[in-house]
């Protein structure tokens, strides 16, 4: 761990190297004026909108949708089976059935899902998830683009696992750009110290505003966790249509959302974007590129980071960086020399390709203070959006 002092408080750093941009949106977080104790970077930090990806910002009393983000309640599962062994024919046949099951990419359900597969409806505040709530019936089920992924994996443990990426969907995107731009006007009519250019506009708590935000932000995260289950149950049911197996319960960790904790003897609203909790004893997913390991993990509970840890292995190059400057016979070359079935096949998918990543082993390296390694889980086969 790295400290920064020249701010209103101090910036704790589990990373060496930091872009410019990034360490700007840190300092500025620095400065808020209720930001507590300190600023907290994950290793595999990298520039956001307003807060840096990879950020941990714990707050006295205001919530910042920004440093949430526009996927809320985006994480991770996975999935332990009986498997030990897949052969890669049949390796194959599962991902055709799983493209063929699980919509990505922009694609939504053709027919509405079961309103069971949703999370209760609770809008005693909230604005955004009523009106949407039809639309999200279509979208739960679903992968999204980015670096969303479904990813088959061997474990060091012997096993065969599933793990799933995804969010919110659009359902996260509406809550979050609504209450950012509300609470835009309202830090302009308040005369906010905080300028409108660092985009971290702010509601504060005890608000109908803010106890809004909070409703329809916790009611993302149900459906974040609503809508890789449903894409879990969908993917076991390829395997067992092709053979006999069993699974274990799925583990499941968000890493965008802001949630009241107590820290240093204070009760905070941690907001985490980009990082996942790592509690003492804790269960948690951080994922690497399509092409490296992925790990099971068990938290430290470290004070220091908010009892938080990496959510990946984190870009070190923007999209269109790594679409003109990888080479596509070098990034399809690693894949294949590990026998990955993958689906980079042109200079436009280089932007997810592991070159365009930071090396997952330095990253976890990094955070050793952070969180244990319980199992290792290497790719076998991998669905993008």
């Amino acid at each position: 761990m790295r400290v920064c002092r020249s701010e209103k408080i101090p910036i704790k750093m589990w990373l060496e190297d930091l872009e410019e941009g990034t360490m700007s949106q840190l300092k500025n977080l620095a400065n808020l004026p209720f930001a507590f104790r300190h600023i907290a970077v994950m290793p595999d930090s990298h520039q956001g909108y307003g807060m840096p990806i990879g950020g941990v910002l714990a707050t006295e009393g205001m919530i910042i949708p920004n440093a949430v983000g526009v996927d809320i309640g985006c994480g991770m599962c996975a999935m332990r089976s009986s498997l030990e062994n897949l052969d890669r024919e049949m390796l194959k046949k599962i991902l055709g059935q799983i493209k063929a099951a699980v919509p990505v990419g922009f694609n939504h359900h053709k027919d509405r899902q079961d309103d069971a597969c949703m999370p209760d409806k609770r809008f005693e505040k909230g604005v955004v998830c009523e009106r949407e709530y039809r639309h999200a019936l279509f979208q739960i089920g679903t992968l999204g683009g980015g670096n969303h992924f479904i990813e088959i994996q061997k474990g060091s443990d012997g096993a065969i696992w599933i793990m799933v990426h995804s969010g919110s969907r659009n359902l996260g995107k509406q809550v979050a750009d609504h209450y950012n731009r509300l609470a835009g006007r309202l830090n302009e009519k308040w005369h906010s110290p905080v300028p409108p250019e660092h985009q971290l506009a702010y509601l504060p708590e005890e608000s109908d505003e803010g106890r809004a935000y909070v409703q329809e932000m916790n009611y993302c995260v149900e459906f974040s966790f609503g809508n890789r289950k449903l894409m879990m149950e969908r993917i076991a049911e390829c395997f067992l249509r092709n053979m006999r197996c069993s699974f274990e319960p799925i583990i499941n960790i968000a890493h965008n959302y802001a949630r009241k904790e107590r820290h240093f003897g204070h009760d905070v609203w941690v907001h985490r974007k980009g990082a996942t909790s790592a509690k003492t004893g804790e269960i948690g997913i951080i994922p690497g590129s399509q092409g490296t390991k992925s790990y099971i993990v068990k938290g430290k509970g470290n004070p220091e980071s908010f009892e938080s840890c990496s959510h990946g292995a984190g870009r070190k190059m923007g999209r269109k960086q790594a679409q003109r400057s990888l080479d596509l016979a070098e990034e399809i070359r690693k894949m294949d020399g590990q026998g990955i079935v993958h689906g980079i096949r042109g200079v436009h998918e280089l932007d997810e390709a592991p070159g365009a990543y930071k090396d997952i082993s330095e990253v976890m390296r990094n955070q050793s203070d952070l969180v244990d390694v319980l199992v290792e889980l290497s790719p076998l086969g991998v669905v993008k959006g």
